[in-house]
């Protein structure tokens, strides 16, 4: 019996450690911080801290302002040594109109300030800057971090970190376009992030406040994830290439907080998996057991 038994036990040490050290490996990971945009902010002006991969453009203060869906940063600088800033590769500044580069404005303290657009914190912003005694360009990457954001600031919801569902609404364009509803939602921090699916896979990009975000999906039909704010009316774009050219359509979503389910756990299966195999093993040690003791 002891030869039948022994099968019966490693079949169940490795169902569990094909589940369960995934999910142990998963839990232990740590995350990176979650970006977090304009649609997730309360209209303000807060003093944010900034990341800069030079030590050479050093920014002294950084003032975020969040107005209408927008975002914008004022960075004071630590030195003089350049002139002015883009939003962009040095490459790009290069190509760009003058127009487009951003000077500096001194502040009451004579110290030099740029003010420029940006798309989300806790997320790398290519930034050029102008040195003025090179007379070039040199690319600056800035991470402008949501750490000190004080709790007022945030559209936070008061839901637990996790993986949730919730009804999402889609109105404006033809009205032949449809997404899936529910949407798959990820909490974290209290900002949600939902996994948009088009009934089309001719979605070439989504704009959201002006923010570019691409698909996610190789085949199928569009995906997209995107920030989003629960009971409040989001307007986004799609480009759309199923017409005779590429279209820009105008849409509004709105996902309903109400309808917020909590997926299952992945816990639960496995647990009930685990029992089951359990169950079985023991059914048949006693069967074992009952031939042994009443042999024919």
């Amino acid at each position: 019996m002891k030869k039948t038994l022994f099968p019966i036990v490693i079949m169940i040490c490795a169902v569990f450690c094909s589940v369960f050290a995934p999910v142990a490996a998963h839990a232990e990971a740590e995350p990176a911080a979650v970006p977090v945009y304009a649609n997730q902010l309360r209209n303000g002006s807060y003093e944010i801290y900034v990341e800069s991969s030079s030590s050479m453009f050093r920014v002294a203060k950084c003032v975020l302002t969040v107005q209408d869906g927008q975002m914008s940063v004022t960075m004071t600088m630590g030195g003089k040594g350049y002139g002015f800033v883009y939003p962009g590769t040095p490459e790009a500044a290069a190509q760009a109109p003058k127009e487009e580069h951003i000077p500096f404005v001194l502040d009451g303290e004579g110290k030099k300030t740029f003010t420029m657009q940006i798309a989300a914190l806790n997320m790398d912003t290519d930034c050029a800057a102008w040195s003025i005694k090179k007379e070039k360009w040199y690319d600056r990457v800035l991470v402008f971090r949501a750490d000190n954001l004080p709790a007022g600031a945030y559209k936070a919801a008061d839901i637990k970190d996790g993986s949730y569902k919730m009804d999402v609404t889609l109105t404006g364009g033809s009205g032949r376009a449809s997404i899936e509803s529910p949407a798959a939602i990820t909490a974290r921090s209290g900002l949600l992030t939902a996994t948009v699916v088009w009934s089309s896979p001719n979605y070439e990009y989504m704009l959201i406040n002006g923010v570019r975000f691409d698909p996610i999906q190789q085949d199928g039909n569009s995906t997209f994830e995107i920030p989003v704010v629960a009971d409040e009316d989001m307007a986004v774009s799609a480009l759309t290439v199923a017409m005779s050219e590429p279209h820009l359509v105008e849409y509004t979503l709105h996902f309903d907080g109400n309808t917020l389910k909590s997926q299952s756990n992945i816990l639960l299966p496995v647990l009930i998996a685990a029992i089951v195999l359990i169950a079985a093993a023991a059914a048949v040690i006693l069967l074992l057991r009952k031939k042994k003791g009443n042999p024919a």
